[in-house]
């Protein structure tokens, strides 16, 4: 499995389904009127990335609008793309109406254009489709030895039978404290859902005092990984790193990068078919 992980896995393949699109709409546009308007392709391509635009924006909003009462509690996360909220079934219909507005009277434009958002979608859905039969064989939940912050010996694969939701992180890194609430909060509204916030390479009293600062209860959730040994286990390159593996330990989705309450909301939905049992208080 590529050590990046699912999520900036996607947005390679949303870029190389948008290239691939751009590329079919110039080449159709250069075929079909090319010879007779010269600027054809050239403003063809320019429309088909307006109206991309369009879309990713439209599918970004329509995002924000489905898993608004996360994002109310903490709006600024609303920025953070990063998540990966997009719902592409209402960004195509508003590329497909920018298009039909912007070309309209203008047929050797539309064809090419049209050509292309099909051309690119099914690239798109032909990718996905191949990142998901590699993500069947990535490793499972790491069996390593782990500990408490109290010192008592623990393995992460103590929770069978429950989905688990490992993050590793660490204090010194900015986006794993900025996540901490996002956990605090899911550990009890998913109570079918075991949370795993595995420390790597720092010692108990530096993490505790981390959390009692905070005023963060997550000392039942938080084990150590002194070694560091997960991240090679895992294929992890960097902090923080979220993996999600069913009842059976199989990993299901990974999270490169901080996350926010709509993103792990959408993908225990998603993953689990969990629900929240509470709703996060505002803050």
């Amino acid at each position: 499995m590529n050590s990046l992980g699912p999520l900036p896995m996607r947005a390679v393949l949303v870029a190389v389904a948008a290239f691939l699109a751009w590329w079919l709409v110039r080449a159709l546009a250069r075929h079909l009127g090319g010879h007779a308007d010269p600027s054809a392709p050239k403003r063809a391509g320019a429309l088909f990335t307006d109206a991309l635009l369009v879309g990713l924006l439209a599918a970004r909003l329509g995002y924000v609008l489905r898993w608004w009462p996360e994002y109310a509690v903490a709006p600024w996360s609303i920025l953070a793309i990063g998540d990966g909220g997009f719902l592409w079934w209402i960004g195509l219909p508003a590329a497909l109406a920018f298009v039909g507005w912007r070309s309209a009277g203008q047929p050797r434009l539309r064809t090419p254009l049209l050509a292309g958002i099909a051309a690119g979608m099914l690239a798109w859905f032909a990718l996905g489709a191949t990142l998901a039969l590699l993500q069947r064989s990535a490793p499972p939940l790491p069996d390593i030895a782990v500990v408490t912050l109290d010192g008592s010996p623990a393995r992460l694969d103590a929770s069978a039978g429950k989905p688990v939701v490992l993050n590793l992180w660490a204090t010194w890194c900015p986006p794993c404290r900025r996540e901490m609430p996002v956990f605090e909060d899911a550990v009890q509204a998913y109570p079918e859902v075991h949370f795993v916030l595995l420390n790597q390479g720092e010692d108990a009293a530096t993490i505790s005092n981390y959390l009692d600062r905070e005023g963060l209860h997550l000392h039942a959730q938080v084990l150590l990984d002194l070694h560091s040994l997960a991240m090679p286990a895992t294929n992890t390159r960097g902090l923080p790193t979220t993996l999600f593996f069913d009842a059976d330990g199989h990993l299901v989705d990974t999270h490169m990068g901080e996350l926010t309450r709509a993103s792990l909301a959408d993908t225990l939905r998603k993953r689990f078919g969990v629900r929240p049992a509470t709703a996060p208080a505002p803050e």
